[in-house]
């Protein structure tokens, strides 16, 4: 599940044009991991899925990555547990050396060493992201399902800390874990953290069995998200919530933040963004989605062009138009700084064009300037 930004995101181009130029690339490398996480998109196993991208085939799709031209999006590693994948070390140095920021997820497991650590920065690693889903190990680990993973998570920030990796962390937000939000958010600002990242649940993959929060619990929260970040030793951001940003764009306003301020922050940075827009995904068999959480396959790296497909696949295309939204979402006045949770629509309804069931905002007449 585990998802992170790119740690300069916030020096990005202000005006990327999403619908050409991603900002951020998951490929899960490889399916295996050593967790059985309750929520796991991948529906990770022990061993790699047998038709996993060769060595080869992961180099043609870091070239393929790199044919977006500059703009160039950001590359996440993610799985499964990416420390799982052969050829790890030589494939993140390749991306390096052909120029593009890579960052990475791995799992919280024995082999998530010091070593490690070390070899993933020496090799061009920018940042690191660890899930962190509970306030004490009884809480995390049942998330997690391997007994001991809250330690080597906290001890795995900590090692990268000492080696000035940026480490962002990911918090699953489901109604297993809403009432130890608060407990988490203390625990972080102990660390040294650069984001923290909030995961609202999908019900895609193992996480069918978790239940999600309440659209009006989860306003609460969002709210609550608002209000803490200026206690806050990190940036905060959602996931697969961005109605956070209408909530966020109000609070500010109200606060008589002027346009530059509000331009000057970290959710400003994310206006626009959501699955297959700014946002797309690759998987271990090279299959292209819009997202992890949006399981429409949408072409092959092994034949089809990865920039086409994001720029001409009449599904991405209808991802980058918010005007192509129905129900609410489509008319709603920030539906283009918003445009709500495409893979929460597609696993409730079916259709990944349809309103975000988790939004409870009823839209006015006008369109609001991001």
């Amino acid at each position: 599940m585990a998802v992170i930004e790119a740690a300069e995101r916030k020096h990005a181009p202000a005006r990327r044009n999403y619908a050409t130029h991603p900002m951020i690339i998951y490929w899960e490398m490889t399916q295996a991991c050593g967790l059985a996480c309750r929520h796991c998109r991948a529906d990770a196993m022990t061993e790699p899925h047998p038709l996993e991208l060769s060595f080869a085939e992961s180099k043609s799709l870091l070239r393929q990555i790199k044919d977006f031209g500059d703009p160039l999006p950001h590359l996440i590693l993610t799985g499964g547990d990416p420390l799982r994948r052969s050829g790890l070390f030589e494939l993140i140095a390749y991306a390096n050396q052909i120029g593009l920021k890579t960052s990475i997820t791995p799992a919280a497991t024995a082999v998530l060493t010091s070593e490690a650590l070390a070899a993933l920065k020496e090799n061009g690693i920018q940042s690191l992201g660890l899930s962190l889903d509970g306030s004490t190990a009884r809480k995390h680990d049942a998330v997690r399902g391997v007994p001991g993973c809250y330690d080597t998570t906290l001890r795995a920030a900590r090692m990268a800390a000492e080696l000035s990796m940026p480490v962002q962390v990911n918090t699953l937000v489901s109604e297993e874990t809403a009432d130890d939000l608060p407990a988490i958010f203390e625990l972080l600002n102990s660390l040294q953290v650069m984001r923290w990242s909030l995961f609202f649940l999908i019900a895609v993959g193992r996480g069918r069995i978790l239940r999600p929060v309440t659209p009006a619990r989860g306003e609460a929260i969002m709210n609550w998200v608002y209000d803490v970040r200026h206690a806050a030793r990190f940036a905060i951001k959602t996931t697969e919530a961005p109605s956070y940003r209408r909530i966020a764009l109000e609070r500010m306003r109200s606060d008589g933040m002027s346009a530059a301020e509000i331009r000057a922050t970290s959710v400003y940075q994310g206006f626009g963004i959501r699955d297959g827009h700014g946002i797309m995904f690759v998987s271990s068999t090279g299959d292209i989605y819009p997202s992890g959480f949006l399981p429409l396959k949408l072409g092959n790296v092994r034949k089809d062009s990865l920039a086409a497909a994001y720029r001409g696949a009449p599904m991405f295309r209808s991802l980058h138009d918010s005007s192509e939204f129905t129900g609410k979402c489509g008319i709603c006045e920030y539906r283009r700084i918003c445009g709500g949770s495409r893979a929460r629509a597609f696993a409730e309804t079916g259709d990944a064009l349809a309103s975000d069931p988790f939004c409870p905002y009823q839209p006015t007449a006008g369109m609001v300037e991001a």
